[in-house]
């Protein structure tokens, strides 16, 4: 059985922030989808910044964590790569980020800590990611809300994201997705039903493939222009809302 490869994000430095040959390049360009679709969401929720504690899981080099920060939410971040920790520090110009090397496991917070938990890319990179999110449930208050974004479990999701991905941009680790890890929109709603959310809202993601060019997949390298929308479809990856009861 293929195990996730977690280990090359110790790997990155900088290069979270400037590679181009490499499959973080496309995490930065869906954070620019991300991003505004997170704010929107707290905002639609009424979670005012300068009373909101967030909780970001696998918060990498901060791609998520350093923006909420800087529009005045009060940010922790989480992640078991203390070398991603580094680099988010770095680059967190509020230095107001408390990160902290955390196993999502077991989240080292008293009960109903955080009024949000956000993971993006990171429930396809655990084994029992209904255990995570029972945690998530007891470190929310009620009517926290928990937001996530992660990869629909098909044969298309395989091909785009893992096996063109993999064709086409240089640097791609081995094993950086196994498809067996992926979860199915209506999975994650039965793990978060079980954990005491209700579902809130589901939106899908996709490359715009129309910003793909010959030359760009010959070069191996993610252009500076590559972009992600939001789609209808929860076909290849989703992001979410639910809310704690």
């Amino acid at each position: 059985m293929s195990v996730v490869n977690n280990e090359f994000y110790n790997l990155y430095g900088d290069r979270w922030y400037t590679a181009k040959d490499d499959p973080i390049a496309l995490l930065r360009a869906e954070t620019r989808v991300k991003l505004p679709w997170v704010l929107s969401k707290l905002k639609s929720l009424d979670f005012s910044p300068a009373k909101t504690a967030i909780l970001d899981v696998g918060c990498g080099a901060g791609f998520l964590a350093n923006p909420l920060a800087s529009e005045g939410f009060q940010v922790t971040g989480i992640d078991m790569s203390d070398d991603s920790l580094s680099v988010a520090r770095r680059f967190d110009s509020t230095k107001s980020v408390n990160y902290l090397q955390a196993d999502a496991y077991s989240l080292p917070f008293a009960d109903q800590t955080f009024d949000v938990v956000t993971a993006m890319d990171f429930l396809e990179h655990v084994e029992d990611p209904s255990s995570i999110i029972r945690e998530f449930s007891r470190v929310l208050k009620p009517g926290g809300v928990f937001i996530f974004h992660t990869f629909n479990r098909n044969f298309l999701a395989y091909l785009v994201i893992i096996k063109f991905v993999e064709w086409f941009v240089k640097n791609t680790p081995k094993n950086m997705h196994i498809l067996r890890l992926f979860i199915k929109p209506s999975e994650l709603i039965g793990f978060c039903r079980s954990a005491g959310f209700k579902e809130d809202e589901l939106t899908g993601i996709k490359p715009k493939f129309s910003h793909i060019s010959w030359r760009d997949i010959k070069s191996g390298e993610v252009p500076d222009n590559f972009e992600f929308e939001l789609t209808s479809s929860l076909k290849l990856s989703y992001m979410g809302s639910v809310i704690k009861i």
